[in-house]
């Protein structure tokens, strides 16, 4: 373990951090990110930091009935046995009440010895009301009051409780999405400085913000008198903070920070249109090559692509493995993911048949639907093409109610249509689950409506394992599409009569499905020009370098 603090010169806050299974504090994508890139600190041995709240019931444990009604549970198998205790508190003051915050320590371990660390704040004390000492329960759970609340512990309670820990010489707060802003306005009311000009550029030589959501509707807002009955001490009377009596944390981490990026290209120009008084600029999100890649893949890679493991580039090299031997590992790996889902489902899915995956967080933008738009033309293809079976799984957020129809809406389409396509829906989707579909299935789906998707990186979990994907061009994908050789672009127009229209169904019938079926072999070129063109950039060793370089400016002190 690092002993030595002072090495530590970024603290990285996010509301949920995946780093494994058995630690419940992550909910999708957001979590996921920040769990990779602090894998990839650790192993690039760059000092960084990571700050979350413990959620000891985790987000939720989805339980579906057999209609695809969704049943909430507390998710409460947590693994302490992971954690480290540690006997250092800080005081966080929420209204007229002071409220008392502990750490629990997970260490990441690193290569050759060098390790980072992540702390998960806890309110359980006896000496906290009933109702402080649950903040720290449930991911995203709760109301306003709930979520002000937590946002307080995590942004105030966080700086505090680094200092506490003897972090002293943090250059760079990183602020994963705008859950986190609070921290800008504890670092600016402990600010030493004279004057309040003085105070905020101090702040904002320390704030690097990262924002995700394009969707105003999903940003925390708080109507200033609100806010200000639990934080009676912000400072509203700085010009510009407060927008039309309202307090958006987004805003307050943009007007916090030195630098604020956006997560892909096009959630640049996005979010660039939305905030036009701040300078927005793009890093493209990654995933981690050693968590996502798998096992199968993972030996293939240190075969033909030494170094790789040190150096993920280096996977524009894939190009020089053998396609058989591509498609033996992908073949192991379908083959597992069958077994898998043939142990617990009704549905008995076959190796033989094309299969699709889709899995993502269920709500009414990312259209999970999409693919039966047109039964008739869906099922006319198949008998054309080829035959498909379809992989489902994802949760929808317990306020989403529209979210939750549209899970009962796919379990309607796998009733309709179980005699025709094989449709499963994996329940409680995790982590694992989400390794072994992203790397078993054919074909990774992805549909979106533009422009609401941020970046989204299940698509690059699938491309570390020769998976192409077929997704609307939102996100990542306008720079991860390559034509003929990283998957396929769903194209929308607009009608005159106020319909749209699509190619999804002449991309699979036409393109897709007599591909696989009948010109395999140029099937596996795609999957290894996947691997080489995508995972060698979709990932967060190069997604990290580019923070330090550019968001950070710390290059030169990283040996």
């Amino acid at each position: 373990m690092n002993d030595n603090k002072n090495k530590f010169i970024v603290a990285y806050f996010s509301l949920e951090i995946a780093l494994e299974n058995g630690l419940k504090t992550y909910a999708g994508g957001l979590g996921v990110l920040a769990g990779d890139l602090l894998s990839s600190a650790a192993n690039l041995k760059f000092p960084m930091v990571g700050l979350t709240l413990l959620n000891r019931q985790g987000y939720f444990k989805q339980v579906l009935t057999g209609s695809g009604e969704q049943i909430i549970k507390p998710d409460s198998d947590y693994d302490f046995s992971k954690l480290k205790k540690l006997p250092i508190n800080v005081v966080v003051n929420i209204g007229q009440e002071s409220v008392k915050v502990g750490v629990w320590q997970y260490i990441i371990k690193g290569r050759d010895g060098f390790n980072g660390s992540v702390y998960f704040l806890d309110t359980d004390f006896p000496e906290n009301s009933e109702v402080n000492r649950r903040l720290t329960d449930n991911l995203y759970g709760g109301d306003l009051e709930y979520r002000l609340k937590q946002e307080i512990v995590f942004g105030r309670a966080g700086v505090k409780m680094l200092q506490a820990l003897g972090y002293n010489k943090i250059k760079k707060f990183h602020l994963n999405e705008g859950h986190g802003a609070l921290a800008a306005v504890e670092l600016f009311l402990s600010s030493n400085k004279k004057n309040n000009t003085e105070k905020v550029a101090e702040v904002r030589g320390r704030i690097v913000f990262t924002t995700h959501t394009p969707l105003k509707k999903e940003q925390d807002v708080f109507s200033l008198t609100y806010l200000k009955g639990y934080q009676p001490d912000f400072p509203d009377y700085l010009n510009g903070l407060v927008v039309q009596e309202n307090i958006n944390l987004t805003v307050v981490g943009l007007y916090f920070s030195g630098y604020t990026n956006a997560v892909s290209n096009l959630h640049q120009r996005v979010t660039q249109k939305m905030f036009p008084d701040y300078k927005i600029q793009a890093i493209t999100n990654g995933v981690n090559s050693l968590n996502w890649a798998s096992p199968e893949f993972q030996k293939l890679y240190d075969k033909y692509v030494p170094g790789w493991r040190t150096y993920n580039p280096l996977l524009l090299n894939a190009s020089r493995i053998p396609l058989e031997e591509i498609w033996a590992k992908h073949q192991q790996i379908k083959k597992r993911l069958l077994e898998f889902i043939n142990g617990r489902s009704a549905v008995k899915l076959e190796e033989a048949i094309f299969t699709l995956g889709f899995a993502r967080r269920f709500t009414s933008y990312k259209r999970p639907e999409f693919l039966f738009n047109d039964l008739k033309r869906l099922l006319s293809l198949q008998q054309s093409g080829g035959r498909i079976q379809i992989i489902y799984a994802g949760k929808a957020h317990p306020r989403d109610l529209e979210g939750q129809e549209l899970i009962k809406l796919i379990y309607q389409f796998k009733k309709e249509l179980s005699s025709k396509i094989k449709i499963v829906f994996l329940e409680n989707y995790d982590l694992d689950q989400a390794k072994l579909l992203t790397s078993g299935v054919d074909l990774w789906l992805n549909t979106p409506l533009l422009p609401n998707e941020a970046s989204g990186t299940s698509g690059m979990k699938a491309a570390h394992n020769g998976v192409p994907q077929l997704s609307t061009l939102d996100g990542w994908w306008p720079e991860g599409y390559k034509k003929n050789k990283t998957g396929w672009a769903i194209k929308e127009r607009k009608m005159r009569n106020g319909t749209s229209e699509n190619n999804l169904y002449e991309l699979l019938g036409n393109n897709i499905l007599p591909l696989y079926y009948k010109d395999s072999e140029k099937w596996k070129k795609i999957m290894r020009s996947t691997i080489s063109l995508n995972a060698s950039y979709f990932n967060t060793d190069r997604a990290l370098e580019q923070y330090i370089k550019e968001a950070y400016k710390l290059e030169k002190l990283i040996k």
